[in-house]
């Protein structure tokens, strides 16, 4: 078995892909992100398209629920 199978999926992301799942499962749009963490909303798009491949999701409303799931939104 591979070391990070047991691992949960928000794992694999990067810290600054980390911070953007958060933001979008707080319900933050593409906009409010990339103002809030200066950078634009094709970096957001980009970072929102990685975070869904790695953690094998389609949609924001996936991520939020994960990350209610994972008591993510307490912290």
């Amino acid at each position: 078995m591979e070391p990070d199978a047991e691992k949960p999926p928000h794992h694999a992301l990067s810290d600054r892909e980390y911070e953007v799942f958060r933001l979008i499962a707080a319900g933050k749009s593409a906009t409010e992100i990339a103002d809030s963490l200066s950078l634009s909303v094709k970096t957001i798009s980009t970072y929102r398209a990685r975070i869904l491949e790695k953690m094998k999701m389609k949609t924001n409303a996936e991520l939020m629920h994960y990350a209610l799931r994972h008591h993510m939104l307490d912290q």
